[in-house]
C-alpha cells in the first residue's frame, strides 16, 4: 500500500449489534415474541453440538414447548437490559468517537404478532427515542429492519416466510418504519444475513421444518418472499424520500478451493456463484441462469408471479452490507453444494467456535463484491468472538480482539486502495451481547464487558477493554494509525 493513502475523510467508523441479542425487556410495552425469544441456552453441549443445532433448525412442537416452558433458560428475553441502558451504553461508545451506529428495530415491538392493523405506538416511542439519542450523540443511525425478530406468531399461523401472505405484512412493517423515521434515518439495511438459510434456516425463514415436505424449497422460496417484500419496500421508500438509502446485507460465504486441483476450483466457484445469487438478484434485478439451473436440477420448483420480476428489475438496492468474520475451503473429494460441507484451512488459526481468523479473506471478498457490483459497500458487522477474562488488575486484555481487528481493517484499507467504495466500517457486538448462533453471554466480541454470565448472573456493570482506547485512537485517525 503507498504511504500517502488515506481513508475517505467522511469515513463511517462504529460498531453493530442486533435488538434481539441486547435489548431484553421482552415483556415491556406490548412487545410480542420473536423467533429469538424461543432460542434456549444449552449449557451442557458442546459448541459443535449447538451448531448443529443451528444448522437444523426447529420442528413446530419444539417452538410451542419453548414458548411455554418455565425450566429453560432464554438469554435473548434478557440480553443485556439495552431497552434501559440505552443512554449510559450509547454515550460510552461516543465517548470512543464512534460516527455511526447500526442497530436493528424489533417487529415485535412495532406489530407484536405481525399481522395487527394498527403498530403498537408503545413501540414507535421507544424507537424515537433510541434513534435522538444516536443523533444526539453524534453517531449516523443504521437501522436494519428485520435481524432475526420475525415474530413467532409467523410461524405458528402462516408457517413462515415461504406463505405470500407474509410479504404484505412485512410490507405494511417497513412502510411504518419509513414513513416515522424518514427524517431521522438515513441508511436502512431491510434484511439481515439475508443467505443464512442453510447456516440458520429458523432465524432466517421462520419455518419450522415439520412444517414442509420439501424443506430446501420451502426455504428458497421464502427468500424469495423476501426479495419481493423488500423491492416493494424499495419502491415505496423512493416515492416516500428520495434521499433515502436502501440495502441488502449477506454474510461472507464464499469459499476458497481446497487446491488447484481443476475440480476443487470449479466446486470453489458454483458455490461463490449460488453465494452472489442473493446479491445478483436485489443489485442487478435479475434472478441468474446458474441459479434458475440450480433450482430445476433440485427439483425446487419456487412460485414466482410475472409481477415479481418487473418489481425486481424496477427497485434493485442502493448499497450492500457484509458481514465478514472467517473464510472457509472446499475440497470436491468430500464437499458439495451444501454451504454446510466445508473444510478447515491448515494455514489459519482458529477462536474456540471454529472461525478460522483470515484477514485477507475480508480483502478478497470486497475486492470481489465490488468488482462484480461498482455499488457502495458497507461492512456491516467483522469482530472477535472469545472467552474474556477479567485480569488480577481489574482490566480485560484483549490484545488478541486488538490483532484480529487491526489485520482486518488493514485488509478493508487495501481494498478502498484499489478502488472500492466502502463507505461504512461497523465492528460486531461493541459492547458485549448474547450470541447470536449459541446465545452465550461467554462469546464476547465488544470492547465494553458487560458482567453477566451465560446464565444472566452477575452486575451487568460495563468495564472498558483494552480494545476501548485502541479503537478509538482508530477513529481518531481515521485509521491511519492501527
Amino acid at each position: 500500500m503507498i504511504k500517502d493513502f488515506s481513508m475517505p475523510k467522511n469515513f463511517l467508523w462504529g460498531g453493530a449489534i442486533a435488538a434481539n441479542q441486547a435489548e431484553g425487556a421482552s415483556e415491556v410495552n406490548g412487545k410480542g415474541m420473536s423467533l429469538a425469544d424461543v432460542h434456549k441456552l444449552y449449557p451442557d453441549k458442546t459448541n459443535e453440538e449447538i451448531q448443529a443445532i443451528q444448522h437444523k433448525g426447529m420442528t413446530k412442537r419444539q417452538v410451542e414447548e419453548n414458548i411455554t416452558d418455565k425450566e429453560g433458560y432464554y438469554p435473548k428475553r434478557h440480553g443485556i437490559d439495552f431497552y434501559h441502558s440505552y443512554p449510559q451504553d450509547l454515550k460510552l461508545l461516543s465517548e470512543m468517537g464512534f460516527k455511526t451506529f447500526r442497530t436493528s428495530i424489533d417487529w415485535t415491538r412495532i406489530f407484536p404478532t405481525g399481522d395487527e392493523e394498527k403498530p403498537n405506538e408503545a413501540g414507535l416511542k421507544y424507537y424515537d427515542n433510541l434513534i435522538d439519542k444516536i443523533s444526539e450523540l453524534g453517531m449516523e443511525p443504521i437501522i436494519t429492519m428485520l435481524h432475526y425478530e420475525t415474530p413467532i406468531n409467523i410461524t405458528l399461523k402462516y408457517g413462515g416466510w415461504n406463505n405470500r401472505d407474509v410479504i404484505p405484512l412485512f410490507v405494511k412493517y417497513g412502510k411504518t418504519l419509513l414513513e416515522r423515521y424518514q427524517r431521522k434515518v438515513k441508511y436502512w439495511i431491510i434484511i439481515n444475513q439475508i443467505n443464512l438459510i442453510q447456516f440458520e434456516p429458523f432465524n432466517s425463514t421462520a419455518i419450522c421444518y415439520d412444517q414442509v415436505d420439501n424443506y430446501l424449497e420451502a426455504k428458497y422460496q421464502a427468500v424469495h418472499n423476501q426479495f419481493v417484500a423488500s423491492a416493494e419496500i424499495v419502491k415505496f421508500a423512493k416515492q416516500l424520500n428520495s434521499t433515502l438509502k436502501l440495502g441488502t446485507m449477506v454474510a461472507d460465504s464464499t469459499t476458497y478451493p481446497f487446491s488447484c486441483k481443476p475440480e476443487d476450483v470449479i466446486l470453489a466457484l458454483e458455490r461463490n456463484r449460488m453465494q452472489y445469487f442473493y446479491t445478483d438478484v436485489q443489485l442487478r434485478g435479475a434472478y441468474p441462469q446458474y441459479a434458475l439451473n440450480y433450482f430445476k436440477e433440485n427439483k425446487i420448483n419456487l412460485k414466482i408471479q410475472e409481477s415479481d420480476l418487473k418489481l425486481l428489475k424496477n427497485n434493485t438496492m442502493d448499497f450492500m452490507a457484509l458481514s465478514y468474520y472467517y473464510s472457509q475451503m472446499v475440497n470436491s473429494e468430500k464437499n458439495d453444494m451444501n454451504s454446510l460441507t466445508t473444510e478447515s484451512n491448515p494455514y489459519l488459526k482458529s477462536n474456540p467456535w471454529g472461525w478460522g481468523v483470515d484477514p485477507l479473506g475480508l480483502y478478497n471478498t470486497l475486492s470481489q463484491y465490488w468488482d462484480r457490483y461498482q455499488k457502495p459497500i458497507m461492512i456491516a458487522e467483522n469482530g472477535f468472538g472469545m472467552y474474556d477474562k477479567i485480569s488480577a488488575d481489574g482490566k480485560i486484555h484483549d490484545q488478541y480482539r486488538i490483532s484480529y481487528l487491526a489485520e482486518h481493517i488493514a485488509a478493508m484499507k487495501r481494498a478502498i486502495y484499489n478502488g472500492a467504495n466502502i463507505f461504512a466500517y461497523c465492528a460486531w457486538g461493541p459492547i458485549d451481547i448474547v450470541s447470536c448462533s449459541s446465545a452465550q453471554m461467554g462469546k464476547r466480541y465488544g470492547f465494553i464487558y458487560v458482567d453477566l454470565d451465560d446464565e444472566g448472573h452477575g452486575s451487568g456493570k460495563r468495564i472498558r477493554k483494552d480494545s476501548f482506547n485502541w479503537y478509538k485512537h482508530v477513529i481518531t485517525t481515521n485509521g491511519a494509525e492501527l
